[in-house]
C-alpha cells in the first residue's frame, strides 16, 4: 500500500466529518449521535445549511419557536414527531430558536427545552441581534413553519400573521406528505 493509501483515511475521514456537520442533518463534531443541541448561527449561514441539506434531504421544514413562546413549546412534540415520521421519506427537520441571545437564561432553558423534548435534529440559535430572525423571515409572529427545497428556496410558510388564515400542525403534516408524494407541483 502506497503512502498516499494510508494516509488519505486519515486526511478525508475528518473532511468528511466537517462537511457532513455543515448538513446540519448529523450531529456536529463533538456531538454524540441522539443529543439535543442548540447550535448557534448568523442568517447567512443558516441558509447555507438549508441548501446544504440537498445531498441528504429532498425538503427540509424549519420550526421558528421561542422559550416565551406557550403556543410555540405546547406544538413542538409535532416537530419531533415528523422528524421521526418522514426522516427516512426525505424531510430534514430543523428547529430556529428566536430567543435573544443576549438573555442567558432563555438559552439555557432552550437547550434544556431541547434536551428534554429529546429534539436530535438540527436545532439553531439565531445569533443576530433580537428582531432580526424575525426581519429576515419576514413574519410578526411565532410559531412559524416553512418548507425549503432542496436548493434552500423556500417553498411553503404557515404564520400567524394573518389573523384569518391561521395554521395548524396537522396542516403541515398534511402538506408535506403531499409535497413527498406528489413534488412541489402537487400542491
Amino acid at each position: 500500500m502506497s503512502a498516499a493509501a494510508r494516509i488519505a483515511p486519515k486526511i478525508l475521514a475528518p473532511m468528511l466529518l466537517v462537511a457532513a456537520a455543515t448538513t446540519g442533518l448529523v450531529p456536529a463534531l463533538g456531538q454524540s449521535p441522539g443529543e439535543a443541541t442548540l447550535t448557534p448561527v448568523k442568517w447567512d449561514e443558516f441558509r447555507s445549511r438549508l441548501a446544504a441539506n440537498k445531498a441528504k434531504a429532498k425538503y427540509t421544514l424549519v420550526d421558528a419557536w421561542a422559550t416565551d413562546c406557550a403556543p410555540c413549546k405546547e406544538n413542538f412534540p409535532h416537530l419531533i414527531e415528523m422528524h421521526k415520521k418522514y426522516a427516512k421519506k426525505g424531510l430534514a427537520v430543523a428547529s430556529l430558536s428566536l430567543d435573544d441571545t443576549s438573555n442567558p437564561k432563555a438559552i439555557e432553558e432552550a437547550r434544556k427545552f431541547l434536551k428534554e423534548k429529546k429534539a436530535t435534529f438540527a436545532n439553531y440559535l439565531m445569533d443576530e441581534d433580537f428582531g432580526v430572525g424575525f426581519e429576515k423571515l419576514g413574519i410578526n409572529a411565532i410559531p412559524a413553519v416553512f418548507l425549503y427545497g432542496p436548493d434552500g428556496k423556500e417553498l411553503k410558510r404557515f404564520t400567524l400573521d394573518d389573523a384569518e388564515n391561521q395554521f395548524t400542525y396537522e396542516d403541515v403534516e398534511k402538506y408535506v406528505e403531499g409535497l413527498l408524494k406528489d413534488g412541489p407541483s402537487g400542491k
